[in-house]
């Protein structure tokens, strides 16, 4: 499930590949963009925002978001590729690398000098090189009636957060999503826990919140009816408050959290 630490790889690995290069061929599978051709531009690099991708080429921005099923891929020319064609909706070609985006939820292109209006939403990112962890305490309490296992989803309060985080997050903290964020004791380490927490992974293949690679990896997160690793308490899955949570599987312990 891509989250701000997935998309940043990702963004490392195209701006690796592209950074500097020529694009000898474009395809863009999708129709507000089928007939553009970028052939011939040059990618100035590939940047991260929050769970958001930024390529920057000639004088455009293309913008893409994987949602929950994308991905982009990198291949050397005559590589098979490991999904399926039919999911590619953009294709970007240089004399060396196909660098492929397959079943992408957002695909625009927009003009470089506009490019910071489609992420300008966006709260502080916690991958960012301008993390602002005061901004974000800010905009997290903004709302204190609001459920903190929503408030943790909206990328206006955070940038990067997704559902695996806002689960672990909230077992760590020992607090259930459904809390007020109002009620949330020390709110500073709730902030600075999903900073750590994201940070440590970002280099990471293999996602950890309970620091095993090699064994359990999650506190909760998809365990729903396994035992706590702290209490034994069989873990719950289910929606909690709001229909807005009921959107993401939630999971909790009843023991570790209230």
């Amino acid at each position: 499930m891509p989250e701000g630490d997935t998309v940043y790889r990702a963004a490392t690995n195209l701006d690796k590949v592209l950074r500097g290069q020529t694009l000898t061929a474009t395809d863009f599978r999708v129709p507000a963009f089928a007939t553009v051709d970028l052939t011939g531009e040059v990618v100035d690099g590939v940047i991260p925002r929050g769970k958001h991708l930024l390529h920057h080429i000639g004088d455009l921005t293309l913008h893409t978001h994987l949602k929950m099923e994308g991905s982009w891929h990198v291949y050397r020319h005559g590589t098979k590729w490991r999904r399926p064609a039919y999911q590619a909706r953009v294709v970007l070609e240089t004399a060396d690398w196909v660098a492929v985006g397959f079943d992408l939820g957002l695909v625009e292109l927009v003009a470089r000098d506009a490019d910071d209006s489609v992420v300008s939403y966006l709260g502080p990112d916690l991958l960012g090189p301008d993390w602002d962890a005061a901004a974000a305490l800010a905009n997290l309490e903004a709302d204190p009636a609001r459920e903190v296992g929503l408030a943790l989803l909206d990328q206006r309060v955070l940038a990067g957060v997704g559902n695996v985080y806002r689960n672990e997050l909230c077992f760590l903290r020992g607090v259930l999503p459904t809390r007020p964020v109002g009620d949330v004791e020390n709110r500073v380490k709730l902030i600075d826990l999903a900073h750590r927490l994201i940070l440590a992974n970002r280099d990471r293949v293999d996602r950890t919140t309970t620091g095993n690679l090699r064994g359990v990896t999650d506190w909760v997160y998809g365990r729903a009816g396994k035992p706590c690793l702290r209490c034994g308490t069989k873990i719950l899955r289910g929606t909690l408050g709001e229909s807005e949570l009921e959107l993401r599987d939630t999971y909790w312990c009843p023991h570790c959290q209230s």
